[in-house]
């Protein structure tokens, strides 16, 4: 990679105020650079509601740091979250920082300009801290790369007392050993629980004039938090795990992840920040629950987001009322995993079409079961009735379904497409995986069979009860095992033995109202080979980033044959990761971290989907998979 010296070279552009002291705003990209990029708004910051303090009046300066483009990285929940609880701090300043896209990195490498944060438009090596949210596995060659726009080393072991402090949370943190040598610390679960602690403890080091590795040992004391460098690894000759062990008396065994157990309490952003050019997800963001009942058998966060916990109505209606007045959108979505398991929703809805039907606000209902009640809510909050409907039967048959315990008959889609068709809606959407654990060709010829199932039954209502044309796209994504799951024991297929399958399906579709859709096979293997990486995966992500992968996750610049090089020269196979079955005895790369629910319990709900045994979701009866340690939620409903 091209290296990025110490010059630095600020643009001065106009004069703005912080509590009533005039400042000098500065841009690190020159004017003549930007209007040579891909929207130049991404860099520049001074957003609405963008928070501004003066660096000489704080004493932590934090870089929330999303490995992605500012579109996806703005529409992010979290970030508005973690971003407003930081700068609530008096003593701490939490700013932003984006991948840059390709054109401007040529740009930044060409003229030495280092990686920015967008407030204060300042190079992130002077930072006290670098916080990652990792959302994605194919993004991890975009942290690497960061790390080096900023010119700060990319492995920890190599930085000093002069660079930021490296750290990282979010969903795939729950595997961190990928990351393991990049990483100073792990942050598991969720953010507001005991970060506060964490700043405090630096605070209190800085101020004793102790060391980075004197606080990296501190914060060893505090749950929740993972620290590689004081954790060893050994390996077998079959390449398994043989033994992993901390290496400080400090250092827990097992790391448990928090989570906040009165979430009903908890503060949430009143003043989001407003982005100035379109992004993903331009819309008020209401929080409703976090976590899921349903315990689908593939899914990752339905587990590692346990326990359910809700927010009661009053406070969802105020705090919509707060955002909108914020911000000046006209759409509020309703967030969470599931949003027709909201044991309030009706209400919630009602309150919000009460007080905003007049006004012209839009209320959007991600996530929800078409069944009845579902349809009848989604007909209240349009004005205009939806073209398009979405299903995710996952799989093409009962027997599939219960295996991943999906919940859904075939007979609930059939009815809820005939009831969406008597509402005027005459496009559906069906979401599948391929190649989930004991599927046969059966299964995938159901997957084409359920599609013409659904044209079928549009024809059944009367046209005068119905639209003109019917459209059903049917798209599969490709399975990936995935930590913390009941399947995380069980082989990915091949890309050659998914290519098989989409060929099928693409010869099987062919009906003119139906349509059919897939994913790049390749990404997916990719992404199991990472997902449930060891350390050693880390020299591949490496090497990967070196050979110049990165935005892995956007077709235009994924890279198979640079990733086959880089397993290649670091003489590690892909398919030991991606294609073996593991023992239930075997050591995993994530098995000193506890997410609450147990293994125990995982392992028996791989036994049940292998009979095709189905669970029920948590409110209505306690499987005792073991997130009710937390306490709170659903589980003291029980």
């Amino acid at each position: 990679m091209i290296d990025i010296h110490s010059k630095i070279v600020y643009y001065k552009t106009d004069v703005g105020t912080i509590n009533g002291g005039i400042i000098m705003n500065i841009r690190q990209v020159p004017d003549e650079i930007l209007l040579q990029v891909e929207k130049p708004g991404r860099y520049i910051g001074n957003e609405i509601n963008m928070v501004r303090k003066k660096k000489e009046e704080v004493d932590i300066r934090f870089a929330f740091c999303f490995p992605d483009v500012y579109e996806i990285g703005m529409s992010h929940l979290g970030m508005q979250i973690l971003y407003h609880f930081l700068n609530q701090r008096q003593e701490t300043y939490c700013e932003r920082v984006f991948a840059p896209w390709v054109d401007l990195e040529e740009h930044m490498r060409k003229n030495q300009i280092p990686l920015f944060a967008l407030e204060s438009q300042e190079p992130i090596k002077e930072f006290d801290f670098l916080g990652f949210t990792l959302q994605y596995e194919m993004s991890y060659t975009n942290i690497l790369n960061m790390l080096d726009l900023g010119n700060i080393p990319v492995y920890r072991q190599e930085r000093n007392e002069e660079h930021p402090i490296v750290c990282a949370g979010g969903p795939c943190a729950y595997n961190p050993e990928p990351l393991a040598d990049f990483i100073d610390f792990f942050y598991l679960g969720e953010g507001e629980v005991v970060l506060n602690e964490v700043l405090d403890i630096y605070l209190e080091n800085k101020a004793q004039g102790g060391s980075k590795k004197d606080f990296l040992e501190k914060i060893l004391l505090v749950e929740g938090i993972y620290v590689p460098e004081f954790y060893d690894v050994t390996y077998k000759e079959t390449g398994e795990i043989a033994t992993f062990k901390p290496t400080h008396p400090n250092a827990k065994a097992r790391i448990q992840k928090v989570v906040v157990e009165e979430f009903s309490q908890l503060d949430y952003p009143k003043k989001p920040l407003v982005p100035l050019i379109q992004t993903v997800h331009d819309r008020v963001l209401l929080e409703v629950f976090r976590g899921c009942l349903r315990g689908c058998r593939f899914c990752q966060a339905g587990m590692v987001y346990r326990p359910v916990r809700e927010k009661p109505v009053e406070m969802l209606l105020q705090q919509a009322d707060d955002l909108l007045k914020a911000t000046g959108h006209d759409e509020i979505s309703l967030v969470s995993l599931s949003t027709s398991d909201y044991s309030q929703l009706e209400e919630l809805i009602n309150g919000l079409i009460e007080k905003y039907s007049s006004q012209g606000v839009n209320i959007s209902l991600p996530s929800l079961r078409i069944d009845a009640f579902s349809l009848d809510i989604m007909e209240k909050v349009q004005d205009v009735r939806k073209s398009s409907l979405t299903f995710a039967p996952e799989a093409g048959t009962q027997r599939l379904r219960d295996v991943i315990n999906k919940g859904l008959s075939e007979k609930e889609i059939l009815q809820g497409s005939k009831l969406a068709f008597e509402g005027g809606w005459e496009r559906v959407k069906l979401y599948f995986m391929m190649g989930l654990p004991t599927e046969t060709q059966e299964d995938l010829s159901g997957i084409a069979q359920l599609g013409y199932d659904i044209v079928e039954t549009f024809y059944t209502v009367p046209k005068e009860q119905r639209g003109r044309n019917i459209k059903v796209v049917v798209s599969t994504s490709c399975f990936v095992p995935k930590p913390f799951t009941p399947f995380q024991w069980e082989p990915q297929d091949r890309y050659e033995e998914f290519m098989d399958k989409q060929h099928f399906l693409r010869s099987s579709i062919r009906k003119r109202q139906n349509q059919y859709q897939y994913h790049d096979a390749k990404l997916s293997v990719l992404e199991g080979v990472i997902a449930r990486g060891d350390r050693r995966v880390g020299q591949v992500i490496y090497e990967a980033w070196t050979q110049g992968c990165t935005f892995d996750g956007w077709s235009e610049y994924f890279d198979y044959d640079k990733w086959m090089l880089a397993f290649q020269n670091t003489g590690i196979d892909p398919d030991f990761y991606a294609h073996r079955k593991r023992d239930f005895d075997e050591i995993l790369p994530w098995d000193h971290i506890s997410i609450g629910v147990t293994k125990k319990f995982l392992q028996k709900e791989y036994e049940k989907s292998l009979v095709q045994q189905t669970t029920p979701h948590c409110r209505l009866d306690c499987e005792q998979c073991g997130a009710m340690i937390f306490r709170g939620g659903v589980c003291d409903e029980m």
